[in-house]
C-alpha cells in the first residue's frame, strides 16, 4: 500500500543546495538538460543538475524491491522504523544489487550495470525528490557508489510532489517501453495492487501496464492466491513463507490460473481441488512440464496412492461451518477440498519452517520440516510420473486416428484445390497422377497394417481392408 515517508535528515539543507543549483543552471547561460516526466497524462520536463552521491537517499518505496525487502524479516521491521538509518539504507543498497528470485546471490545485470558506468560514464539521468529522494534511477545510484563515483547526474521533480506523485512517476517510468530494466513479476503484480488499492479502476490500470484486462484480472488472482498461501504458511511461531519465494513462478502461476478459470465454470469443487494440489506441487519445486499433469482427478487417480500415512488427508470428513449468532452448522468445503487444502497447507508451514532463519525456529522442527517436505516431494514426483505414463500411452492410442484425421483434412483440401487448378487449366496431371499412385501405396500399406490383430474390425477398416483387397485382384 502507498506510504508516506517522514523527510530524511538534512533534507531541509540539501532542498537548499539543491534550489542553489537549480537556479545556477537557469543563469548559466549555456545547454540546459532536461528528462521528462509523464504526470497526470502529461509530459513535463524538468531541469537535471549534478549532486553529491553521499546526499543522495535510496527511496523506501520503490516499487523495484518491494517483494525482496521481506528477505530479511529484521532488517525489513528496521527499515519500516527507519527508512533513512545506514543500515537501512544498507539494507536497500544490498537487495538493488540482489538476484530478485534468490536475494542470497549477487545480481550479474547489476555488475553488467556497473561495468557499463565504469567504461562509458552515466549516460542516463536519474530523478530524485527535492529532499533528495530517488525516484528512479536507485539502481544505478548503487552501482555509481560501488565504482567510487562522487556525482550523479539528476533530474528534480517539483517542490510540491507528494507521495502518491512520486510513485506515479516512477511508476510510469518503469512502463516506458524504452526502460532497461524491468521490475521482477511480484514488484510487478504488487504495483498493480497498490494502483487499485488508490481507486483506479481495472481498465485504468491495464492501459497503464499496456496489458488488456482479462490479463489484469489474472494478475489479481494469482497474487491473492500468493498472499493466501504465505498466511497458510505460517506456524505458530509466525515463521512464513514470502513473497520472493514465489519470484521465479510466474508461467506455472499463469498456467494455474487458466486452468481453474476453465475447470470452475463446469466444477467449482474440482477447480478448488486442482488449484491446491498444483499449488502444493509448486511449493514443492516442480517444474511447469510436470506441473501440467496435474489435473482433474489427479488427486485421487494418482496422489492418493503415493501419499505416506503421515500426509495423507484424503479421507477427511466434510467440514462443517458454524453460523455466528444462530448456533448451526451449515456444509462447509467438500471432503476432496478440504483434503487437498490440508495437505497444501502442511507443505507450505514445512517449507517455511525449513527455509527459515530466525534463531527461535528449533533445528529439530526444521528437520521435522524438511522430512515431510521430502516425504511430500517423493509422492508428488511418484504420482506425477503415473499421470505422465498414462498420458504417454493416450497420446500413443490417438496418434494414429489424429494423423489419419489430418490426412483426410488434407485431401478434402486437395479436392477443392484441384477444382480451382482445373478451371485455370494449370493443373500438372503428370505430377498429380503419380501424387495419387504414392497415396495408393500408402492406402495399401495402412490396409495391411490395420487388418492384423482385429478378428472383428469395424466398417471402416473392413471397407479398408476390401478396398485394398479389390484393387490388388484387380
Amino acid at each position: 500500500m502507498l506510504r508516506e515517508f517522514a523527510p530524511p535528515p538534512r533534507a531541509a539543507e540539501f532542498s537548499e543546495l539543491i534550489k542553489k543549483r537549480l537556479e545556477e543552471v537557469k543563469t548559466s547561460g549555456g545547454t540546459r538538460e532536461t528528462v521528462t516526466i509523464d504526470w497526470n497524462e502529461q509530459r513535463v520536463p524538468v531541469e537535471v543538475i549534478d549532486l553529491p552521491l553521499a546526499g543522495l537517499y535510496f527511496n523506501p518505496g520503490t516499487h523495484r524491491i518491494r517483494a525482496q525487502r521481506s528477505h530479511n524479516p529484521e532488517r525489513d521491521e528496521a527499515l519500516d522504523k527507519d527508512p533513512w538509518s545506514v543500515e537501512s539504507q544498507e539494507y536497500l543498497k544490498f537487495l538493488l544489487q540482489a538476484e530478485p528470485k534468490d536475494p542470497n546471490r549477487r545480481d550479474p545485470d547489476f555488475d553488467k550495470l556497473k561495468d557499463s558506468l565504469k567504461q562509458f560514464g552515466q549516460n542516463d539521468p536519474g530523478l530524485i525528490t527535492h529532499q533528495g529522494i530517488l525516484v528512479n534511477g536507485n539502481t544505478r545510484a548503487a552501482a555509481l557508489r560501488e565504482i567510487g563515483a562522487q556525482s550523479m547526474r539528476v533530474g528534480v521533480l517539483p517542490e510540491s510532489f507528494t507521495w502518491a506523485d512520486i510513485n506515479a512517476v516512477e511508476l510510469s517510468l518503469q512502463l516506458r517501453k524504452d526502460h532497461r530494466r524491468e521490475y521482477s513479476y511480484i514488484n510487478r503484480l504488487l504495483a498493480m495492487e497498490e494502483q487499485a488499492a488508490l481507486g483506479r479502476t481495472p481498465e485504468a490500470i491495464a492501459k497503464e501496464f499496456r496489458i488488456k484486462p482479462a490479463t489484469y484480472h489474472q494478475e489479481r488472482w494469482i497474487l491473492s492466491t500468493i498472499q493466501d498461501m504465505i498466511e497458510r504458511s505460517r506456524s505458530g511461531g509466525g515463521v512464513a513463507l514470502r513473497l520472493v519465494d514465489f519470484e521465479d513462478d510466474q508461467e506455472k502461476l499463469k498456467e494455474l490460473h487458466r486452468a481453474y478459470e476453465k475447470l470452475a465454470a463446469a466444477d467449482p469443487d474440482q477447480a478448488e481441488v486442482l488449484k491446491e494440489v498444483r499449488m502444493a506441487a509448486i511449493t514443492l519445486g516442480f517444474a511447469k512440464t510436470e506441473v501440467r499433469h496435474i489435473v482433474e482427478g489427479f488427486q485421487d487417480r494418482y496422489l492418493g496412492r503415493t501419499l505416506p500415512e503421515n500426509l495423507n488427508t484424503l479421507a477427511a470428513e466434510e467440514e462443517a461451518v458454524a453460523v455466528p449468532g444462530l448456533g448451526v452448522s451449515v456444509p462447509g468445503a467438500s471432503a476432496p477440498v478440504s483434503a487437498a487444502r490440508a495437505l497444501n497447507d502442511q507443505i507450505l508451514r514445512a517449507k517455511a519452517a525449513k527455509l527459515s532463519t530466525d534463531p527461535a525456529v528449533p533445528d529439530s522442527e526444521k528437520s521435522s520440516a524438511q522430512i515431510l517436505f521430502d516425504d511430500a516431494h517423493r509422492a508428488f514426483e511418484a504420482a506425477i510420473d503415473a499421470a505422465d505414463r498414462d498420458a504417454r500411452v493416450r497420446k500413443r492410442k490417438q496418434m494414429a486416428p489424429a494423423r489419419l484425421a489430418a490426412a483426410c483434412a488434407d485431401i478434402d483440401q486437395c479436392v477443392v484445390d484441384l477444382v480451382q487448378a482445373r478451371a485455370t487449366r494449370s493443373l500438372d496431371e503428370e505430377a498429380f497422377d503419380e501424387a495419387v499412385l504414392k497415396l495408393r501405396d500408402s492406402l495399401r500399406k495402412l490396409a495391411q497394417q490395420a487388418g492384423r490383430g482385429m478378428p472383428h474390425p469395424g466398417d471402416g477398416v473392413s471397407w479398408l481392408i476390401d478396398a485394398a483387397a479389390t484393387e490388388i485382384s484387380g
